[in-house]
C-alpha cells in the first residue's frame, strides 16, 4: 500500500460527516505538527490553517473535512485499484493529497508559501460553512496569487461554479375531512400542474467565455399533510436552483421567484453565489499547462465561489470522480491520488 493510500485509509476511517469534523481535525493538526511549528498549524474551531506567511508568493490549497451522513460505507475498503468508503471522492482523497504536499520539503522550500486550508461544515447550509470563520480571522489568507480547491474534478481542471439557491415553495389549501374533501383544498394536488411543469423542465445550457454551464431547477424535497384522513391544508417543496456565474444572486433569486410563480409564497433559506473564472491570471495558465487538456465548468457548487468573492483568483483540481460524490458506494480510483499529488507538486515546485 502505498503512502497516499495509507493516509487516505485513515481519513476515511476517522468519521467526520458534516459537524462532527473534531476528531478528523486533530488527527490531521497532528500530523502535521512534527513537520510545522505550532505557530505554523492554527486552529480555528475545527479547521486548520497550515503553514507559514514567509513573504514569498502565497499559493494556497483548500479542502473540507465533512462528509454527507453515512449510507453503511463508513469504512475505508480497497477492492482491485479503487478504494471504497465513505468521502473517499468527495473529498478525502484530496485531503490525503494536501497532507502529503505539505509534508514534502521539496514543497516547503520552493518558490511559493503554500499553505492548506481544511475546514469544516461544507456539506451542510451555506451560512454555517467553516470557511467562512477561517476567512474573517486570517484574512491575510486574501493575499492569495491563486488557490486550489482540490474538490473531485476527474483530474481535469474545472474553472468557476454555478451558485445555488434552496426555496420554500408552499402551496396552501383548505383542511377537511378526507370523506368530504369538497369542503377543502387540497393543497397538495393544488401543486400538480407545478410540479408536472417542473417535471418536464430541461436544463438550459448557458455558456461562459468559452465554458458550458447548465441552469437547473430541481425540486428536491417535498411535505405535506397531517393525516391519512385530512385533507392536507399545506404543502412545501424545496426548489434547488443552480445558477451559471452569469448571474448575480440577486438575480438568480429572481428567475428562481419566477420559476415558482405558481406558488402561493416562496421563502428563500440558503443563497451562495456562483464562482466566477480568473481570466488571464498566469498561476491558472500554468496550472492549465501542468494539467493539459481542455479545461471546463464546474456544474456543482464549490468554495471557489468563496473565494473569488473575495477577490482570491482560484480554481478546482482534485482526484475524486464527480460522479461518486455522495453515492453508497462510494469510491476513488487509487492511481488518481499519484497524479493529482504529481501534477501540483511540479505545480507548486517549479
Amino acid at each position: 500500500m502505498s503512502p497516499l493510500t495509507e493516509t487516505l485509509a485513515a481519513l476515511v476511517d476517522i468519521p467526520s460527516t458534516s459537524g462532527s469534523e473534531g476528531r478528523l481535525c486533530t488527527w490531521v493538526a497532528g500530523r502535521l505538527l512534527p513537520v510545522w511549528t505550532m505557530q505554523a498549524v492554527r486552529r480555528v474551531g475545527n479547521s486548520l490553517i497550515v503553514g507559514p506567511r514567509t513573504g514569498r508568493p502565497l499559493v494556497t490549497l483548500y479542502g473540507h473535512l465533512d462528509t454527507v451522513p453515512e449510507q453503511g460505507n463508513g469504512m475505508a475498503r480497497i477492492d482491485g485499484d479503487r478504494m471504497y468508503g465513505l468521502g473517499t471522492s468527495d473529498m478525502k482523497a484530496g485531503l490525503a493529497v494536501m497532507i502529503h504536499l505539505l509534508e514534502d520539503e521539496v514543497v516547503r522550500s520552493g518558490p511559493y508559501d503554500v499553505v492548506g486550508v481544511f475546514y469544516e461544515k461544507e456539506e451542510g447550509p451555506s451560512d454555517e460553512n467553516g470557511l467562512e470563520d477561517v476567512l474573517a480571522r486570517a484574512a491575510w489568507l486574501t493575499e492569495a496569487e491563486f488557490a486550489v480547491v482540490l474538490e473531485p474534478t476527474d483530474l481535469q481542471l474545472e474553472l468557476g461554479c454555478n451558485g445555488v439557491l434552496n426555496a420554500d415553495v408552499i402551496f396552501r389549501g383548505h383542511a377537511a375531512h378526507s370523506a368530504r374533501p369538497w369542503l377543502g383544498e387540497n393543497a397538495v394536488t393544488k401543486a400538480g400542474e407545478w410540479l408536472a411543469a417542473m417535471h418536464r423542465r430541461q436544463p438550459e445550457v448557458v455558456e461562459v467565455g468559452g465554458l458550458e454551464y447548465r441552469e437547473v431547477f430541481s425540486v428536491t424535497r417535498a411535505d405535506g399533510g397531517i393525516a391519512d384522513n385530512v385533507i392536507p391544508a399545506e404543502f412545501v417543496a424545496n426548489l434547488n436552483h443552480r445558477f451559471p456565474p452569469i448571474y448575480g444572486i440577486d438575480e438568480a433569486e429572481a428567475r428562481l421567484r419566477e420559476v415558482a410563480a405558481g406558488a402561493d409564497e416562496v421563502v428563500v433559506r440558503d443563497r451562495a453565489p456562483a464562482g466566477t473564472v480568473p481570466v488571464g491570471n498566469p498561476y491558472l495558465a500554468r496550472l492549465a499547462a501542468v494539467i493539459g487538456g481542455e479545461p471546463r465548468a464546474k456544474q456543482g457548487w464549490t468554495d471557489v465561489a468563496r473565494l473569488t468573492s473575495r477577490g482570491i483568483p482560484a480554481a478546482n483540481y482534485g482526484p475524486g470522480e464527480v460522479d461518486q460524490a455522495h453515492q453508497v458506494s462510494e469510491s476513488v480510483p487509487l492511481g488518481n491520488l499519484e497524479v493529482a499529488h504529481m501534477t501540483l507538486r511540479r505545480f507548486l515546485t517549479e
